[in-house]
C-alpha cells in the first residue's frame, strides 16, 4: 500500500508522526495508500517555508508568474487522464464527473494565467491641483486552505492555489484526510511547472494542527470549504487573530418548478443537479419545489429516469452513479434516510438496498426520492449531501418563493418555468446568491463569484473572478506631486537671506 508524505518546502519529506488515515476506494471498499496526520512541528515547518520563500516570490513580475501557471495549465490538460482516474479512485466520482473536477482546477489556473489584467490598478491625475493618485494591488504573504474531501482537484488546486500564489503569495494547503492524493500529486506538476520550492506546500493534518492556521502571526489569510458549524468557527477565530477569511459553507439549494416547465426537459435537468456526484457537492439541487397542478407528473418521471441510470464504480465510464464519499458517510445518508421515513415524508424511491455485482464491499447509495416534504421535516432543510431528493409541494409562485427563502442556506437557487416575468421575479427575489432559470447547477465560470449568502457563506469576498484576485492582495494608494526645477530654485533664492 502506497505511504504518502507531506510536501513541505518544495519537497516530499517523511513525516514524523506516528498516527496515519487509511484512504479507502469508494467503489471496492479496499484501501489503497496511508497519509500521515503531521505534527504541529510539520505544520509550522510548512508556514516557516511558505515565510520564507515568499519575498522572492512577491518580487518576481507578475508576467513571469503568470507564464509559468500558463505551464501549469499545459501539464495538467496532459495528465487529465491520470489525474481524473485519481479522482475517480480516492474520491468515487463517476470518470465524466471526476473528469469536471479536474475540468474545473484547469480553468481555474488559465484564469490565474490573466493576472497581469486582473491585479492591474487604478490611477487618477490631478486628485488635486498638482497632484496624481494612483492604486496598486500587492500580495499579502503566507495564506492556509483547508479543503473538503468532495472535490479533491478542483476546489484545493483550482479555486484556492492557483489564484493565490500567482497574485505573488505563498500557500499551504491542508488537504482533506480521506482525499489527498490529487493535491499530493498536483504538486508534483507545480514543482515541474516552476514554482519555487517553500511558494506551494501540502500538510495533511487533523483538525487539531489546522487549528494553528488560525491563529499563527505568519499567517495572513485563510481559505476554508466544509460544513458551517466548523465554517462558523474558522470565520470567528482566524478574524479575531487579524486574518483575511472566507468560509464556504452547508448549504441546501432548492428548485421551484412552476406548472408551464416543459416536464420531461425539467427532470433531466433536475437528474443531472440532483444526484450528480452522488449528490456530494455543495451545488447540489436536493429539494425540488413543485407546484401541486404539475408534481405527480414530475415525481413519476423523476422516478422512471432515475430507473434507467446504472449505478457502478467510479472508473468505469458507463456508471452513471457512482459511491458515495466514505463507509462513515454512506452510514450518514443511510441514518438521514431513516430519519425522513421516521418524519413521515414518502419514500417513492428506496436507494438503500442496491448491491453492485463485483464490488458488493462499496459505499452505494440508490437513487433516493422524497415525496410530501413539509417545512418540519429536517430531511428537507438540512444538508443530507448525498443522492436523496426531496419533493415539496406549493399551490403557487409566491408560496414557493417564499418557502425557499425562509431556508437558513442560500448558496444556490433554480427555477424550472416558461415564463419571463417570474423567471425575472425569481431572480430579484431569491435569496440564492448563485441563481439558475432553467439551469439545474448555475455554478457560473471562473471569471464570476462563487456568491453564497446567508450561513452558506461567511466573509466579504468570494472564491471566484475579481473577488479572488482582491480577497489575495490588499490595495496600496500613492500620492504624489513633484514641482518645476526652475520654480524651485526661484523658491529657494528668494527664501534664503545666506545666514547659517
Amino acid at each position: 500500500m502506497e505511504i504518502m508524505k507531506p510536501f513541505i518546502g518544495g519537497q516530499f519529506v517523511e513525516s514524523k508522526s506516528e498516527k496515519f488515515n487509511t484512504i479507502y476506494n469508494p467503489s471496492t471498499g479496499e484501501a489503497i495508500a496511508q497519509v500521515p496526520c503531521c505534527t504541529k512541528e510539520e505544520v509550522e515547518q510548512a508556514i516557516a517555508c511558505a515565510k520564507a520563500a515568499y519575498p522572492a516570490w512577491r518580487d518576481t513580475p507578475v508576467r513571469k508568474r503568470a507564464s509559468i501557471m500558463m505551464k501549469l495549465r499545459n501539464l495538467i490538460e496532459e495528465h487529465m487522464d491520470e489525474l481524473t482516474m485519481l479522482v475517480a479512485k480516492e474520491n468515487g466520482k463517476c470518470w465524466s464527473e471526476a473528469a469536471g473536477d479536474v475540468g474545473k482546477a484547469l480553468e481555474m489556473t488559465e484564469l490565474a494565467c490573466s493576472a497581469p489584467s486582473l491585479l492591474m490598478g487604478e490611477s487618477l491625475m490631478n486628485t488635486s491641483s498638482g497632484y496624481d493618485t494612483t492604486l496598486y494591488r500587492e500580495p499579502i504573504g503566507v495564506f492556509a486552505g483547508i479543503a473538503p474531501w468532495n472535490f479533491p482537484a478542483m476546489i484545493p488546486v483550482g479555486w484556492m492555489a492557483p489564484l493565490c500564489i500567482v497574485c505573488g503569495n505563498a500557500f499551504v494547503l491542508k488537504p482533506a484526510s480521506t482525499t489527498p492524493m490529487t493535491s499530493l500529486r498536483f504538486a508534483e506538476l507545480y514543482k515541474e511547472a516552476g514554482i519555487p520550492d517553500g511558494i506551494f506546500n501540502i500538510v495533511p493534518c487533523s483538525r487539531n494542527e489546522a487549528e494553528i492556521f488560525l491563529t499563527h502571526e505568519d499567517v495572513k489569510g485563510i481559505t476554508f470549504v466544509g460544513s458551517t458549524a466548523v465554517g462558523q468557527h474558522v470565520y470567528a477565530t482566524a478574524a479575531a487573530n487579524g486574518k483575511r477569511v472566507q468560509c464556504l459553507c452547508e448549504a441546501k439549494n432548492h428548485a421551484l418548478v412552476l406548472a408551464d416547465a416543459p416536464i420531461t426537459r425539467t427532470a433531466a435537468g433536475i437528474m443531472n443537479s440532483s444526484f450528480g456526484c452522488a449528490g456530494e457537492r455543495c451545488m447540489a439541487l436536493p429539494v425540488v419545489v413543485a407546484e401541486e397542478s404539475i408534481a405527480d407528473q414530475l415525481v413519476a418521471e423523476l422516478v422512471r429516469l432515475c430507473k434507467q441510470q446504472k449505478i457502478g464504480p467510479a472508473y468505469d465510464k458507463t456508471s452513471k452513479l457512482g459511491p458515495v464519499g466514505s463507509k462513515s458517510h454512506q452510514k450518514f445518508i443511510l441514518d438521514w434516510i431513516q430519519k425522513g421515513i421516521d418524519e413521515g415524508a414518502q419514500l417513492v424511491l428506496d436507494g438503500r438496498d442496491v448491491k453492485v455485482e463485483g464490488y458488493e464491499n462499496g459505499y452505494y447509495i440508490g437513487h433516493t426520492i422524497f415525496d410530501h416534504v413539509t417545512e418540519d421535516m429536517t430531511i428537507g432543510t438540512r444538508e443530507v449531501f448525498g443522492p436523496v431528493l426531496c419533493i415539496k409541494r406549493v399551490k403557487n409562485f409566491e408560496e414557493g418563493i417564499q418557502l425557499m427563502n425562509r431556508n437558513p442556506f442560500a448558496n444556490g437557487s433554480v427555477i424550472f418555468t416558461q415564463s419571463g416575468y417570474y423567471a425575472r421575479e425569481f431572480a430579484r427575489r431569491t435569496d440564492g446568491g448563485m441563481v439558475g432559470v432553467n439551469v439545474g447547477i448555475p455554478v457560473p465560470i471562473g471569471v464570476f463569484p462563487f456568491s453564497g449568502h446567508k450561513k452558506s457563506f461567511f466573509g466579504d469576498l468570494h472564491c471566484h473572478g475579481k473577488d479572488a484576485f482582491r480577497f489575495y492582495t490588499e490595495s496600496k494608494t500613492v500620492t504624489m506631486r513633484w514641482f518645476d526645477e526652475e520654480e524651485m530654485k526661484k523658491e529657494h533664492v528668494s527664501t534664503w537671506d545666506g545666514s547659517l
